[in-house]
């Protein structure tokens, strides 16, 4: 009766949990002792299947599959095979022979072979209890996502990768002392290939052997939660590599894809685009979520690609989608039925309304959306020499005007740095110098505009390099003085931000931001202040010019004695030498439509934060 109610639930799209049921699996005694492993499949065109695998070298029709009545293949062997390696051998109704990777499988030999390795994903001894019961949603709290790709964050050789148990202690630390919230890693499961970075998905429930076991990734998760970093894992929901072995055309027939090739194949990506008006694509991908909810503790996921599930192939002009919203709005409300805390969080470009928000009250269902814009018009603008940025002034101040559209994570992603688009540091233009100057500014505004934030790896110490994933970051370039110096800003800024209510409380109430000066566009300078309700206001200035400018006036609401809580231009930031003057009073008097004024030298490439320390009243 159990296995009819989880059929259903199959074919309707709503199994949250079908892992359980389909791929291989370890039976046990009362005694918890390993006595069994039994293999199902679901490929209903097929004429027969049988299991390849290492019993007997891969060839051979010696283990048959029996097939029931809805399509899903059964067989099962009096014996413990964990660690076996294995693939189902599918005959089409054509009489096509195919080799077949388990799409439930649970692990995978390592590329460049692919085939499943039967694994026990139960009886991991999680340590993180605290961590999950104090885990609540982050919409008023600092988020600072750290991007990262761990086959290349370091590595031990060209053709060697350390496992994400061998990751703990280094990467930990580094995330507290750069006071990351999160980390997101690039798609985590089973790929063919490593230049796709995984966002050509193979097999969904198999983490990649790439760096270890399920259990090591497990062991990572648990020593990061431990030490209060949560996780996010990178997922391509929308389609898939069309490798042979893999789900693609899985049983002679497009069963997880769209029938039309119209609509399943996607040129630029050289992918397949999955069906989400079938119950068992929706199935398969809602399951995998759970998967990584349940056995990994994740605490949420980045959508990639969302513009190609909320428009067919993307384009607008073939219009909405609808299979595919009314699924992610399936999701969502599995997701946060679940757990209310999960980070569900949008990779989109479109100006699609509502993405983020209630999905049953018409939203798409996200509860993060990457605000493309803000990224698009602010590099535009930093890559500018500083001649021409007054003519551009707008590329900054516009960002306020869809700030709280939807509830936005400022990301500067992979994307930007590769495929000749150069690193962050790299766009800035000037001598070796500006360029530290200026990627200071450019993180400063980063911190303090409204929006949740995600960098990735490598910016945090200023890598001239493009991202190759292919190689360790440059982490050589920490011997040099300007990037100690800008590393060591960074960390400042970034505890300011993680500490600073007024950086983080209300980045999606427009009460939490005012301009100071936003039309100055001759100077190339722009102020502004940062609010919440629980502390002090944060006075922000950036001079996005060398230009110097003495005695500086900016007319405030709030008169008080306001601390310079950072100030990027100081030697220890390799900046340079000049007065270090600690706090700065408001004096009374009319100045641009402001009762009082804070007069203050705005020095070359200044990127400021004061905090009001006292009120004058």
């Amino acid at each position: 009766m159990r296995d009819e109610y989880l059929k259903n639930l199959f074919f309707a799209g709503k199994a949250e949990e079908f892992y359980h049921y389909l791929g291989a699996h370890l039976l046990r005694d009362g005694q918890n002792n390993i006595i069994s492993t039994i293999f199902r499949l679901y490929a209903p065109h097929a004429k027969k299947v049988s299991l390849l695998c290492e019993l007997n070298n891969f060839t051979g029709n010696q283990y048959p599959l029996s097939k029931d009545e809805i399509g899903i293949w059964e067989i099962s062997f009096d014996r413990n095979l964990e660690w076996m390696m294995y693939k189902f051998q599918i005959t089409t109704s054509d009489n096509q022979v195919l080799e077949k990777t388990d799409p439930y499988g649970f692990y995978a030999e390592a590329r460049p072979g692919t085939a499943s390795k039967v694994y026990d994903i139960d009886g991991y001894k999680w340590n993180d209890y605290q961590y999950l019961s104090a885990r609540t949603p982050a919409y008023q709290k600092p988020l600072n996502i750290y991007e990262m790709h761990l086959g290349s964050w370091i590595r031990k050789s060209q053709d060697q990768f350390y496992s994400f148990n061998e990751l703990v202690p280094s990467l930990i630390d580094y995330l507290e002392l750069n006071n990351f919230t999160h980390v997101e890693f690039l798609p985590i499961y089973e790929h063919p290939l490593d230049m796709s970075w995984g966002y050509q998905g193979g097999t969904y429930y198999s983490v990649t052997s790439r760096y270890g076991t399920p259990k090591d990734l497990m062991y990572l998760i648990d020593q990061l939660h431990q030490r209060g970093i949560g996780v996010i894992i990178d997922f391509v929901l929308g389609h898939i590599v069309k490798d042979a072995s893999y789900l693609y055309n899985f049983d002679g027939t497009h069963l997880y894809e769209y029938e039309d090739a119209k609509r399943r194949e996607n040129i630029g990506w050289g992918t397949a685009n999955l069906d989400f008006s079938k119950g068992i694509t929706k199935t398969y991908m809602l399951s995998a979520f759970h998967f990584y909810l349940n056995y990994f503790h994740v605490d949420g996921f980045r959508i990639d690609a969302v513009s190609n599930l909320l428009y067919y192939l993307g384009d607008k002009s073939q219009g909405r989608c609808e299979e595919a919203i009314s699924f992610i709005q399936d999701i969502s409300r599995s997701l946060f039925a679940k757990d209310p805390s999960v980070i569900f969080s949008a990779e989109d470009s479109t100006d699609f309304s509502h993405v983020t928000g209630d999905a049953n009250l018409g939203a798409v269902g996200f509860n993060y959306k990457w605000n493309m814009g803000f990224m698009n018009d602010t590099l535009k603008y930093f890559e500018l020499d500083p001649i021409y940025r007054k003519f551009h002034h707008h590329n900054l101040t516009f960002g306020m005007m869809y700030a709280y559209s939807e509830q936005f994570i400022l990301p500067f992603s992979h994307d930007e740095v590769v495929h000749l688009k150069h690193s962050l540091i790299g766009k800035m233009p000037g001598t070796y110098e500006e360029k530290f100057q200026q990627l200071k500014l450019l993180m400063t505004y980063f911190y303090t505009f409204p929006g949740k934030k995600l960098l990735f790896m490598g910016a945090e110490f200023g890598q001239f390099s493009e991202w190759n994933y292919e190689k360790a970051l440059d982490w050589s370039c920490l011997d040099f003085a300007s990037h100690q110096g800008y590393a060591h800003f960074f960390k400042s800024l970034t505890y300011l931000y993680k500490t600073q209510s007024s950086l983080w409380k209300w980045d999606f109430d427009p009460r939490g931001f005012s301009w100071v000066e936003a039309d100055n566009a001759q100077k190339s300078i722009y102020a502004y202040l940062r609010f919440s309700d629980d502390d002090e206001p944060l006075f922000i200035i950036l001079n996005m010019t060398n230009q110097h400018y003495a005695n500086y006036r900016f007319g405030l609401p709030i008169a008080g004695d306001w601390e310079m809580m950072l100030d990027g231009t100081k030697e220890e930031f390799f900046g340079y030498s000049r007065p270090n003057i600690k706090y700065y009073s408001t004096k009374k008097g009319s100045y641009d439509n402001q009762d009082n004024y804070l007069e203050i030298d705005v020095y070359p490439w200044a990127c400021y934060i004061l905090k009001l320390t006292k009120h004058a009243f």
